[in-house]
């Protein structure tokens, strides 16, 4: 299938040095290094050289980081708290819910180890963790149906797995959840710059991701959005100077957070990832994350076609919109088959013994091709 990218797509693959060093099809664990953020480590670095100590510039900074990510899930910035991680945005929220009269906190087979981590430790609180199971690369929706009731809290699930690539029914779980009292916590981190996101279709009470990933960022940058009304109903436990309603008044006799989505943040902001988030946000806002969906999914069609051709077995749903940008391949040794295409210049990953390719805007059927004549060299280490 012939790729139709936009401009944008198309001429952004430039923008990213490593390319012109190897073929990295590895964005689900790290974007690919822009020019773009490099120079913005060079102007964090240059202004902290040339003014010393710009707090109340880089505090704008992190405001802009907050606007910016906003826009990109469809709410307003008083709503979004700026964060160093996904883990650092849902456990505050996490600290903040009484688990009395619902003690019951869902959470799917699909998670990463932060969510399940998370809510399993306010089993200290009080909460009782029920895990809903998966068939293969798929949980239908039905399960949720039979575990979600009255007494459940938060239904914490993702938006893409990170171990198959599949999409859970976000906005068909949601409507149950809220249908019985419950809210909804969407870990997007390997949705968010894949597909177009928007909380008000979610349908969700929260949605927390980072930046590092198809957003284009570096690590120590992440976001969580909540639901309008929502923040000023939650007073979280786990808290730190930023959270507090007035950050420059240094206030040590009380405790006033934030009236906002701000009072889920914590101490100092991370601000080197915040000039580098800023610098990922704009450019993929300036690539397109629509464009970007219809060049990943005909890149996604060709690497699935040329799998079936060599005989190997594709973890991931087929039908595009049941998976993200993230294809698996179920390998006989997925460590070695990562090896193997790093020692040809082929960046991947693997997890749960699938190899993991995940194309981004920059990569390009070349890189697809290259991926899949490396695989037909070493069709030994794919399951069949």
């Amino acid at each position: 299938m012939a790729v139709r990218a936009s401009e944008s797509v198309a001429g952004c693959r430039s923008r990213f040095p490593i390319f012109e060093r190897l073929t990295y099809i590895n964005s689900c664990s790290q974007g690919a290094l822009s020019d773009s953020v490099r120079a913005a480590y060079d102007h964090y670095l240059t202004g902290w050289d040339e003014r010393g100590a710009p707090w109340e510039y880089w505090v704008e900074r992190a405001e802009t980081a907050r606007a910016t990510f906003a826009r990109f899930v469809g709410g307003e910035p008083d709503d979004v708290a700026v964060t160093t991680s996904l883990s650092a945005g849902v456990s505050p929220f996490a600290s903040a819910l009484d688990f009395k009269a619902r003690p019951k906190v869902v959470i799917s087979d699909f998670e990463f180890p932060t969510i399940g981590q998370i809510w399993h430790a306010q089993e200290l609180r009080g909460a009782e963790v029920v895990h809903v199971h998966a068939d293969g690369a798929e949980i239908p929706v039905e399960r949720f149906d039979d575990v979600i009731d009255e007494q459940t809290a938060v239904v914490s699930i993702a938006a893409v797995c990170y171990r198959n690539g599949s999409r859970l029914a976000v906005e068909e779980i949601a409507k149950i959840a809220r249908e019985r009292g419950a809210l909804v916590v969407l870990d997007a981190y390997q949705a968010i710059g894949t597909y177009p996101l928007d909380v008000g279709e979610l349908g969700v009470d929260v949605l927390a991701a980072g930046v590092l990933k198809y957003l284009l960022g570096s690590a120590g940058l992440g976001f969580m959005w909540t639901r309008p009304g929502l923040s000023e109903r939650l007073v979280p436990t786990q808290t730190g100077w930023f959270a507090d309603q007035n950050i420059f008044e240094m206030d040590i006799n009380d405790y006033s957070p934030s009236p906002t989505a701000r009072r889920f943040q914590s101490g100092t902001p991370p601000v080197p990832s915040i000039y580098a988030g800023i610098a990922g946000l704009e450019l993929m806002e300036e690539i397109g994350v629509a464009e970007t969906r219809a060049h990943v999914t005909a890149l996604n069609e060709r690497l699935i076609g040329g799998v079936d051709e060599l005989g190997g077995v594709v973890v991931t749903p087929r039908d595009p919109e049941q998976r993200g940008a993230l294809v698996c391949i179920r390998s006989t040794d997925a460590p070695q088959l990562v090896a193997a295409l790093g020692d040809e210049g082929i960046v991947t990953s693997e997890r749960d013994g699938n190899l993991r390719i995940s194309a981004h805007a920059y990569n390009t059927e070349g890189d697809i091709d290259a991926v899949l004549a490396a695989l037909a060299r070493h069709r030994g280490l794919l399951a069949t």
